[in-house]
């Protein structure tokens, strides 16, 4: 397994991206979701951490991936998400005229996408040498390459957001609240891209 908290150089494309939700939901439906994107766009599922806290006000449930994707030996693309499940209770509703069984409460999930480099290892680079590369390649001049890394992690957390944003929005039963989940893709991206070329001035 690919160890990504060690001997690279990381590079934060995306910082803190936040989805929050407040209503009713499946957390088996919403986890089986998140597997099922990052299994589509290529990322190998990574458990960082789970913790999960039983209170009056109800069940609160941390828990941090770290799924990454692979590009060469010596670029990895990783996405962080940190999802917190709080103040969750079970509730019955009718939908279609037929009660469902419903977890309710907070959800919050943020996004951090990191580009990670092993460059000093594949070059045999000096010190000195490695520190000039990647100031070139932050403030002067982007290889094609890497600038195309980039892109791709822009556009991977955006289809990510995207698709759980989508999830979110099928639990909207009352007519006239939903949004058609291309409509919401579309708009999740231009703004991940929009930011992401904001950061790269």
């Amino acid at each position: 397994m690919v160890d990504v908290d060690l001997y690279y150089e990381k590079n934060l494309v995306i910082n803190n991206r936040e989805l929050k939700y407040k209503g009713i939901f499946h957390a088996d439906e919403l986890f089986h979701k998140i597997n099922s994107l990052l299994e589509e766009l290529g990322y190998t599922k990574r458990e960082k951490k789970t913790e999960e806290l039983v209170t009056d006000a109800g069940r609160r449930t941390y828990i941090e991936l770290r799924p990454f994707k692979e590009k060469t030996n010596y670029v990895i693309l990783m996405i962080k998400m940190r999802i917190t499940l709080d103040h969750v209770t079970e509730t019955f509703e009718e939908v279609h005229g037929v009660k469902k069984k419903f977890q309710q409460g907070d959800v919050d999930i943020y996004f951090d996408s990191w580009i990670l480099s092993d460059y000093q290892h594949r070059w045999g680079m000096k010190p000195v040498v490695f520190f000039l590369k990647g100031v070139i390649n932050k403030y002067l001049y982007t290889w094609p390459l890497e600038a195309g890394f980039k892109s791709e992690i822009g556009t991977d957390t955006a289809r990510l957001f995207s698709g759980l944003k989508a999830l979110f929005a099928s639990y909207k039963v009352e007519a006239g609240k939903y949004v058609p989940e291309s409509e919401i893709k579309r708009q999740v991206e231009a703004e991940i891209m929009k930011e992401i070329n904001e950061g790269a001035e």
